[in-house]
């Protein structure tokens, strides 16, 4: 009994452990994961940030190729496809935690961190090559002082920041808003700009006071001003651009309806049923976007886009169907040939056969009376193309049957 006892505390006890190992080891990987958790939230927004860098930077190397020339924007185009590199294994990444759920909270530490160092990688190099821009293009204006300048041209662009805001509330009287979706983007941009520049202007401000270096400064400020200047040169422009796309989308529309009006009368005038048909379904398209035009009377660019589209589409189905009745076309031209041909060569055969005779066996007698057979078909069938198709094969079959004729009579 005292043996029983001691056995049996044992495995108590040891049952414990086991219970709370198991426990503590639970705890260490739910704080674990909650660590990783927050690694991840820091992964998510570096990679925000480092790809709206990517394409800030995309941007500002169109206008950097076109101010200083594409040797001169080398080391932005170099940071650029490094940048995308790093990001696109930091999507991949970010993508592996989004659909993981089995994986362990090392597993989800090691990618967060390897996310966040992609991503500082691609927004430090992004921003060394533009702060090389910057001071190219501090260089060549060659203007320590220029601060004082700055400032007038920060309040000068965000007093036109102002106006394109009037501006837009005016369009968005007679436009929908996904027809001012760029130019609203492009104001949050601007804004976006103007902050940055202000905020760089202010430590430079302070700089100077100390007597402390400030290049760097008012290249990030003048860069940051020009990029507004920039966006708000396009806001400026999209009362014009919505103009110009009222005007395709009319030319488009009529376009498309000349088009469609030819488009039925070739399918109508279709012989492959198949063609016609597809034909007509492009054609019920065309014809559903002219009528709900309507409906994007307020975003011209999307009704010019979907009437090019449609016209696209009704010209590739136009082609088909005129390659389709071409092919009937040409076939029923060369059908009156092909069947004159495959007379005589049945003409041939038999005599082949008849010559022949006793020693010419089965086998070409076969193949005669299937060219007979195909030229009976090629003279039946409504479809000249398949009637074109039987009319050959007689010939080819009238060939055999004289070629087996000839080789029988010979060797008999």
């Amino acid at each position: 009994m005292p043996s029983l006892l001691v056995f049996a505390a044992a495995a108590a006890a040891l049952v414990g452990a086991v219970v709370a190992l198991r426990r503590s080891g639970a705890r260490r990987e739910r704080t674990a994961l909650a660590e990783a958790a927050a690694a991840e939230v820091r992964a998510k927004g570096l990679i925000v940030q480092a790809d709206n860098a990517v394409r800030d930077a995309e941007r500002e190397l169109s206008y950097a190729e076109a101010q200083f020339g594409a040797d001169e924007a080398h080391a932005l185009r170099t940071a650029l496809g490094s940048a995308r590199k790093w990001m696109r294994e930091a999507f991949i990444l970010q993508q592996r935690l989004d659909d993981a759920e089995a994986d362990s909270a090392a597993e989800r530490r090691t990618w967060s961190a390897r996310i966040e160092g992609l991503c500082t990688s691609a927004i430090g190099a992004l921003d060394d090559a533009e702060a090389a821009l910057a001071a190219r293009r501090r260089t060549e204006r060659g203007a320590p002082e220029e601060l004082p300048s700055l400032r007038a041209e920060a309040e000068r662009l965000a007093r036109r920041r102002i106006e394109a805001e009037a501006m837009l509330g005016r369009l968005g009287t007679r436009f929908t808003p996904s027809a001012l979706e760029s130019a609203r983007g492009a104001v949050t941009r601007v804004d976006g700009a103007l902050a940055e520049a202000a905020i760089a202007l202010d430590d430079a401000e302070g700089r100077l006071g100390r007597s402390e270096p400030t290049s760097d400064l008012l290249g990030t400020a003048s860069g940051r001003l020009e990029r507004a200047g920039r966006e708000l040169d396009g806001i400026d422009a999209v009362e014009l651009a919505l103009a110009a796309a009222q005007q395709d989308a009319a030319d488009e529309a009529a376009a498309l309806d000349r088009e469609l009006v030819a488009a039925r009368r070739e399918r109508d005038a279709q012989e492959d049923p198949d063609s016609g048909e597809a034909l007509g379904a492009v054609i019920g398209t065309g014809s559903a976007a002219m009528a709900g035009r309507a409906e994007l009377a307020g975003d011209p660019v999307a009704d010019r886009d979907r009437l090019r589209a449609c016209r696209d589409r009704l010209e590739v189905a136009r082609a088909a169907a005129r390659n389709a009745q071409g092919r009937l076309d040409g076939a029923r031209g060369a059908l009156g040939g092909a069947m004159a041909i495959a007379e005589s060569q049945l003409r041939v055969a038999r005599a082949a056969i008849d010559r022949g005779g006793r020693a010419v066996g089965a086998d070409a007698r076969t193949r005669l009376a299937e060219a007979e057979r195909q030229l009976v078909i090629a003279r039946q069938e409504p479809d000249p193309v398949a009637a074109l198709d039987a009319a050959r094969r007689s010939t080819s079959r009238a060939s055999d049957a004289e070629a087996l004729a000839l080789y029988r009579a010979g060797t008999g």
